[in-house]
Order: C-alpha cells, then structure tokens, then sequence
C-alpha cells in the first residue's frame, strides 16, 4: 500500500504541484484571500478547534502542549473523530496537504492534525 505525504502549508503561499488534495483547516476564512487564490479543495471547518480554545491560545508558544492537550480532547469528541477520519479518508487517496492561515504553522492546528493522521487510528490522546 502506497503512504501518501501529509503536509502543512500557510494559505499565503503559492499552492504547489505535488500538494495533493488541499484542505482548510481553519474555522474562519482567512483574511485577504479569494476563494480562487486559496485553491483549496475543501475547507473543514468541522475539524478546527473550538473558537473557545483558539481564543485562549492566542497563538502563545508557551501554551501550544496544552493547547496540543486540549485540541486533542476536542478531536476525541463524536464530531471530532468524524472530522479526523475524513482527513484520513482523503490521506489514504492521495497526499494532503493541511491549509492555514497561521504565520507559525509548528505551533498550529494543522500541524497537530499532520502528526494525528501519521499516527495509527485510536491515537487521539
């Protein structure tokens, strides 16, 4: 069986041939980008963190393994398992590439969801 790359990318950056399908993992759209310039294939909106949580993480690099925590019980809710197993679903067809708009794209959403989908299904927490 052929492992497709999982990959994160910022939604400012030209998209690239060898991104796979292009999916969104913001809850709010990014600002100053068209729909056609994004060139995303789908947007989940489904499988971003809580607007709650988001807020209170501010993008702090000192809270991010908390964050991290805290994303991962979200994602371990009925919604969250089936936003997750749709991103695995598109995985296992092609590569992916994880879209968002946050300038530190380690410390992110998006680079939680690519160390999930590497991981065995059943690993949230």
């Amino acid at each position: 069986m052929t492992r497709h790359t999982v990959r994160v990318r910022r939604i400012y950056d030209r998209a690239a041939d060898d991104d796979g399908i292009r999916v969104l993992v913001d809850r709010v759209w990014p600002r100053g980008v068209s729909k056609e310039a994004a060139a995303i294939d789908e947007w989940d909106k489904d499988v971003a963190p809580s607007t709650e949580l988001r807020k209170w993480y501010g993008h702090v690099p000192e809270r991010f393994a908390q964050f991290e925590a805290r994303y991962r019980d979200e994602l371990s809710t009925h919604a969250g398992r089936n936003a997750l197993d749709h991103l695995r679903t598109l995985a296992k067809r092609d590569d992916l590439t994880l879209v968002t708009a946050t300038k530190d794209v380690d410390h992110s959403q998006a680079a939680v969801l690519a160390r999930l989908l590497r991981e065995p299904p059943g690993l949230i927490n």
